[in-house]
């Protein structure tokens, strides 16, 4: 492909993203309505062979059914995979196999703000979704991305990572006292960050054909806070949060657009995409800044480490 390489501050649009034909390309969480949803749309619209992957396979049809009433010639495939269970996301991991070299992988998918939970793995929901559950699919698809001699792994992260004042580097399966749903999420978005850049620079010290970015939506209208906070996007409280996310955000599409700019346009590793509206709640999307904690390398180095005892694999 030859995409067109964004000018320092220049904003990105869709109709900048070059033809997709030949492209694999896996994204989670692809929820209808959701930024993976519109995200896979535009990838399958420009001529994608699209991986739609998620927990639930009534979901993915719906969505699978969504794209193709848009996209009628649309080239899709479906993963069912639940990022907060490891042994899912090996079992997933095994399945994608059959897909041949994969050129990108969205991890798109996230749970924000929910109740306390704790996974099967025991871990807390949110960092097992947000970003253990991605660290290990990533690291098992590897090979696939590197096959494709031009890969690409673009993890969604959140202006939310900026509230975190530290990362999660402690024991994963212990409890830290009292559960604060937003520092944690905060944390978990962190993460996306901090291991988007650690990635990049290993794939570079490794010399593998694969980049490492990273995308945030802004203030996108999705039903990631009702499902949050209720564990559904509609009925009673649940439709008056979603309703209301809405009227002041941003429409999903757009928020939709920082991660097809990651995926797509002629950027080097260790981008980092998101709008460029006021305090970046909306807009066209360009090349941003993240926090200096996400940039802190020790810290990135630790967190993977961490990360690697964790899930039980090693890469690059």
């Amino acid at each position: 492909m030859s995409p067109k390489t964004p000018a320092p501050g220049l904003e990105w649009r869709l109709p900048d993203m070059p033809a997709q034909t030949g492209r694999t390309v896996l994204v989670t969480g692809t929820s209808v309505g959701g930024l993976g949803h519109h995200t896979a749309l535009e990838l399958a619209r420009r001529g994608a062979r699209v991986v739609l992957a998620g927990r639930s396979t009534a979901k993915l049809d719906e969505t699978r059914a969504a794209i193709t009433e848009e996209v009628p010639g649309a080239t899709l495939e479906q993963l069912q995979v639940d990022l907060a269970d490891l042994t899912s996301v090996r079992g997933a991991a095994a399945e994608a196999a059959a897909y041949g070299p994969l050129h990108c992988l969205v991890n798109n998918a996230g749970v924000m703000a929910p109740a306390h939970v704790r996974t099967g793995d025991g871990f807390e929901l949110q960092m097992a979704t947000n970003h253990f559950g991605p660290f290990l699919l990533t690291g098992l698809l590897l090979p696939q991305l590197v096959a494709s001699e031009d890969g690409r792994v673009v993890t969604v992260a959140s202006q939310m990572h900026r509230i975190a004042r530290r990362a999660p580097l402690g024991d994963p399966r212990a409890h830290h006292g009292r559960y604060l749903r937003w520092p944690e999420y905060g944390e978990s978005k962190l993460a996306n960050l901090l291991f988007t850049y650690e990635l990049e620079q290993r794939l570079r010290q490794k010399d593998l054909p694969v980049r490492a970015l990273a995308a945030h939506p802004g203030f996108a209208g999705t039903h990631l806070a009702a499902n949050g906070r209720f564990g559904r996007a509609s009925g009673g409280v649940a439709s008056i949060l979603d309703a209301a996310v809405k009227v002041i955000s941003q429409p999903a599409h757009m928020g939709a657009l920082p991660t097809l700019m990651a995926a797509t346009a002629d950027l080097p590793g260790a981008t980092y995409c998101g709008p460029s509206g006021f305090h970046e709640y909306g807009g066209l999307p360009v090349v941003v800044r993240s926090s200096r904690l996400s940039r802190d390398e020790d810290v990135q180095r630790q967190l993977w480490e961490l990360s690697e005892r964790t899930t039980g694999i090693n890469y690059p």
